[in-house]
């Protein structure tokens, strides 16, 4: 694998306390050339992006803190007329009117919140409950925990409501029953509530068992949505909670079963993470960043044994910051080896995904981890 940026450890170590860090340029990048804020989309993948600048926004200090508001202001205000809630894609990017909300006490936020909850409330659900992922017919994918949750928890930071945990937690517990794989402990990508093949022009057609109903897949960044998901939630909820034990105990299990899998080398994981000795098989960035940041929130929290994970997290955190930063003219980096946008489909459908780099995900899930690996290593507050 081709390496397009190398920090020494030495010279990293070295940086004193809020020094600009490659977190800092693909954060400037993203913000300056990916999305300006005046071209943001409502969308998914975007949203990614928008919450790992509501993190950078959290840890900058007072004087710091207006260039993120004024981007995630620029960027609702700019989509305000089309935001909705769906389905879970497009309930990705709600979050950032619950920040504004939460942040600037502006009406106006607040109402475009009630209403995309109230639409989320009539998405179409599966049987237990779980929130179909598209909605002209009922499938539960795992892209949707993570989709749904940035808005979820944001709620919950702007009201305090446990009915938006409640909501959470009960499409964790919907989703795991429906999409777990026994013998690997990890999620298949997606599971269909009915026995008609639907054709949605992405995924592979009659990607759903007969029997199970489950696509036969274990794809990294589907699993690394979750991790990201459990994490945020247990940065978010008060250990009081009734709901902290419920998601601690998925959140160890979850941890547990992705650690064996990251290859010891490189620190990365695989783009079909449970079998990585797969000859075509291929290390993915963007699921790299996700476990990893799932894991430093962990520690962060002190909820992870610092001498079992710290390792884990030094190799991916290097791992990337010499194989998948990719400088462009000027100071800029970006993040590449990432798969692009993904729907369900078998084998060869996910190994021969066209590897990218950039995409709100990918700045999104790399800035994410690297400031909370920063933060847990006392670099960053």
């Amino acid at each position: 694998m081709k390496s397009f940026f190398v920090f020494t450890i030495a010279s990293f170590i070295s940086f004193s306390v809020m020094a600009q860090t490659w977190v800092d340029s693909v954060d400037r990048h993203g913000r300056e050339v990916f999305m300006p804020a005046a071209k943001y989309k409502w969308d998914w993948g975007q949203a990614t992006f928008l919450n790992s600048l509501i993190h950078l926004y959290n840890s900058k200090p007072a004087e710091e803190k207006k260039i993120y508001l004024d981007y995630i202001q620029k960027a609702m205000d700019t989509t305000y007329a089309v935001a909705n809630g769906k389905h879970p894609n497009a309930i990705a990017s709600a979050h950032g009117m619950a920040f504004l909300a939460r942040i600037t006490g502006d009406k106006k936020y607040l109402d475009k919140c009630n209403s995309i909850y109230a639409e989320f409330l009539k998405i179409p659900r599966a049987a237990n409950g779980g929130v179909s992922h598209r909605a002209e017919t009922v499938e539960l994918w795992d892209d949707t925990i993570y989709m749904i949750s940035m808005f979820l928890l944001e709620m919950y930071r702007l009201t305090g409501d446990e009915k938006y945990i409640a909501d959470f937690v009960a499409q964790y517990q919907a989703h795991n029953e429906k999409l777990t794989d026994e013998r690997s402990g990890l999620w298949v990508h997606g599971w269909d509530a009915d026995n008609t093949d639907y054709n949605d022009g992405c995924s592979v057609f009659g990607w759903a068992d007969k029997i199970t109903r489950k696509s036969s897949q274990i794809w990294a960044r589907g699993n690394g949505w979750i991790g990201m998901a459990l994490a945020d939630a247990l940065s978010t909820i008060p250990r009081r909670s009734a709901n902290w034990k419920i998601l601690e105990k998925a959140y160890k299990h979850y941890v547990e079963t992705i650690l064996p899998l990251q290859n010891k080398e490189t620190g990365h994981w695989y783009q079909l993470v449970a079998i990585p000795e797969d000859p075509q098989n291929w290390e993915e960035g963007s699921s790299t960043a996700m476990f990893s940041y799932t894991i430093a929130v962990g520690l962060k929290l002190k909820i992870l044994d610092p001498k079992k994970y710290s390792p884990v997290v030094d190799k991916a955190y290097k791992g990337l910051q010499t194989s998948n930063l990719k400088r462009t003219d000027g100071a800029y980096l970006i993040p590449s080896g990432i798969c692009g946008g993904t729907c369900i489909g078998d084998k060869q459908y996910y190994l021969t995904r066209k590897i990218t780099e950039g995409t709100g995900f990918g700045y999104g899930s790399f800035i994410m981890f690297g400031l909370a690996y920063e933060q847990y290593k006392g670099l960053r507050k």
